[in-house]
């Protein structure tokens, strides 16, 4: 008898480029449920279930499983599926089964997206020590404390009910066994191997798998890219679906032909990125200023400059805002380079970084203006970058 599959849902067209989506320990494909219509629209998308959550059964893990035991689940399913080569983004575990699957089998991978994730977790003794409480006491006392492991303090979105709800209803004998894998997972000294290009994701505040981790994962992954997400944590992509949305776009890329897109589908894809970059707060005084006589303006550069040249792939996020610095600098454009240097930071550009950007540009765009661009980031970024008298 066959063993069965991992419980999966597809969504958009069929004949698309496949993106294979992981959870996280504990949650279901639910957890993915923010990014899924905007992804759908250009890739098909194929969400799984870990084992003895969801809709998948237990009996496919079993005690001292390892990660790589899940990612050949992921294979078997997308054998199934006649998915030969894919993208694929994880959370968490999800993440780790990901990267596996970069390491161990490069020709399936097409692109990697780690979110909240690590090379190791914690400790194995920690794991260890978990997965016994789940042995005794089943899945109960995880879900009473998954909101404050999971979000920032005082998260209360709509979708909280349903996520501990899965967490509730885990199956306790795989949830153990999934933690054996996180005890024994530890790929840090392979991920030089990774050759998929990689993003790597990060809540700024997620004590699970803190920004160290995520740090680490793109220092040692060569040519990874890095996105830290403020104001969220363990669930980076329930707290602050957009910019997490935004981040995945910008890597992946669009899937189709950039020319088939509906000016309709530009704007919805240019808001999410300019949130994702500028901010809710900008964006909303932005919009809430809009008169009769600046609508078209408004609608043109949410179009245009986010939803067209912002969401391209060729660059990320990260070298764009470098780019967009250096032309602030140049042309004088004050308020917006102080805007743009938020931006930046939001964008995973450290204090250094930006400061560097900003010395590069008094060689080529003139030191009276580099120094006035001093100031304006001092006073953004509230800490000294470099001396600014001349």
């Amino acid at each position: 008898m066959n063993q069965p599959l991992l419980h999966h849902r597809t969504d958009g067209p069929a004949d698309a480029p496949a993106l294979l989506l992981g959870p996280s320990l504990g949650t279901s494909l639910a957890v993915w449920e923010p990014q899924v219509p905007a992804l759908a629209r250009r890739f098909r998308v194929v969400r799984w279930d870990l084992p003895g959550h969801g809709g998948s059964v237990a009996s496919l893990v079993g005690a001292g499983a390892g990660v790589g035991d899940l990612a050949m689940l992921v294979l078997a399913l997308a054998d199934s599926l006649g998915i030969e080569r894919f993208s694929y983004a994880g959370i968490s575990l999800g993440g780790a089964v990901g990267a596996w699957l970069a390491v161990h089998h490069p020709a399936r991978v097409e692109r990697l997206a780690l979110v909240c994730s690590s090379a190791r977790f914690g400790t194995p003794e920690m794991w260890s020590e978990r997965a016994d409480l789940v042995r005794r006491e089943g899945v109960g006392p995880l879900a009473a404390t998954a909101p404050a492991r999971w979000f920032t303090p005082g998260f209360d979105g709509a979708a909280l009910p349903g996520l501990v709800a899965d967490q509730r209803a885990a199956d306790p004998a795989a949830y153990a066994a999934c933690c054996d894998a996180l005890a024994a997972f530890d790929l840090r000294d392979d991920l030089g191997r990774i050759t998929a290009p990689t993003l790597v994701v990060a809540g700024r505040s997620d004590a699970a798998t803190p920004p160290a981790d995520a740090r680490l994962l793109a220092d040692s992954i060569p040519d990874a890219g890095l996105v830290e997400i403020p104001h969220a944590a363990h669930l980076a992509g329930v707290e602050q679906p957009g910019a997490v949305l935004a981040a995945l776009q910008g890597h992946f890329g669009g899937g189709g032909d950039p020319g088939a897109r509906t000016a309709r589908s530009a704007h919805a894809d240019g808001t999410v990125v300019r949130r994702a970059v500028l901010g809710d707060a900008h964006v909303d005084r932005s919009l809430a200023a809009t008169t009769p006589f600046t609508a078209r303006f408004q609608d043109f550069i949410t179009r245009y400059a986010w939803g067209e040249i912002w969401t391209g792939d060729t660059l990320d996020r990260r070298t764009r805002s470098c780019v967009t610095l250096t032309a602030l600098v140049a042309g004088g454009h004050h308020d917006e380079l102080a805007m743009h240097v938020r931006a930046a930071v939001r964008n995973g550009l450290s204090h250094e970084e930006i400061g560097e950007v900003l010395l590069q540009s008094a060689v080529y765009c003139g030191v009276p203006a580099a120094n006035a661009a001093f100031g304006i980031a001092q006073r953004v970024l509230g800490a000294p970058l470099s001396e600014t008298d001349n």
